[in-house]
């Protein structure tokens, strides 16, 4: 997918109720949530990706606290189970993963559950993938976390080579397929982002995905999610002139999406309209095309208040 489909507006992808905050989350809650993000003009839907996190939100005994060095992830949804289901409820917003830690899976099992997504929602599927962070969670899952780019990057030249639908050949340290295939074929394939703060994300992003996903992001966050920090200013401006600069290079379109995820929900709310959209206007500016984000709630009429008030404010 590229720029042409979306005017001179940017684009919204919401974060759906996932089972975190100490909530428990309803099917028809869930339900309800995607269709109001749909009908409020919103478009897209995301869910996260943390098969067996670190979680905070989960006591404890004495001694086994916390490693602050280590990041922490959260509860979610496993990410294709919830959109082929939420694919059923909405018809218009795009389905986004952001994002699927690629490294986690066998990339072929990803791919067929991708397409499995892809082809129920009627081409609908955004994957933001990315290489991770949490040690805990590649330990438990039986993943060395030093081969996290390794896997990256073999991972998204299989998901490409599967996605073809014919018998091919691809030999790494970790799988060998001589003449295998998958069907159906997807048409067209699943948009693909490439997540990441750091030079090699956005590199990669550049020259074999369909957009970047910059994450805005502190120092101290950085350091435990094992990225590189990012601000909105002179950081992220200069970033995204990178990856339109590294797209030219390798012959790719520079209109290719970059959607800046920003989840601290008082960065929209705490401020004047006005100021919100003026913010707005600058970012499209300088090249964003979506912003990924969340209500940070998953009480329900809060989060029915939330996306009203994010509405007003943006739309």
């Amino acid at each position: 997918m590229n720029s042409g489909d979306r005017g001179n507006r940017l684009r919204w992808s919401i974060a759906v109720p996932e089972p975190r905050f100490g909530v428990t989350v309803s099917p028809r809650f869930l339900a309800a949530a995607a269709r109001n993000v749909e009908s409020a003009g919103f478009d897209g839907i995301w869910v996260s990706d943390h098969p067996l996190p670190v979680d905070l939100s989960i006591p404890r005994e004495e001694g086994a606290a916390f490693d602050a060095n280590s990041g922490a992830g959260h509860q979610t949804w496993d990410p294709f189970t919830a959109l082929a289901w939420l694919s059923q409820v909405t018809s218009r917003v795009k389905l986004h993963t952001n994002a699927v830690v690629l490294p986690y899976r066998n990339p072929f099992i990803t791919a067929k559950a991708a397409v499995t997504v892809q082809h129920l929602s009627s081409g609908r599927l955004i994957m933001s993938l990315a290489a991770g962070y949490l040690k805990a969670e590649f330990d438990a899952l039986g993943v060395d976390i030093d081969r996290r780019t390794e896997l990256m990057n073999n991972g998204v030249s299989a998901l490409r080579a599967v996605w073809a639908g014919k018998p091919f050949t691809m030999h790494t340290s970790g799988w060998k397929v001589d003449g295998n295939a998958a069907l159906p074929a997807p048409d067209p394939h699943p948009t693909l982002w490439r997540a990441g703060n750091s030079h090699s994300a956005i590199a990669y992003a550049a020259r074999f995905c369909d957009g970047w996903t910059p994450f805005e992001v502190s120092d101290d966050r950085a350091r435990a999610t094992r990225t590189a920090p990012l601000e909105v200013g002179t950081s992220l401006r200069e970033r995204i002139g990178l990856f339109r600069k590294l797209c030219a290079e390798s012959g790719r379109p520079t209109s290719l999406d970059v959607s800046l995820v920003r989840t601290n929900w008082n960065g929209w709310t705490g401020r004047p309209r006005q100021q919100v959209r003026d913010e707005l206007a600058e970012l499209r500016a300088i090249g964003v095309t979506w912003i990924v984000t969340t209500l940070a709630t998953n009480e329900e009429t809060e989060f029915a208040r939330r996306l009203d008030t994010l509405r007003t404010l943006v739309l």
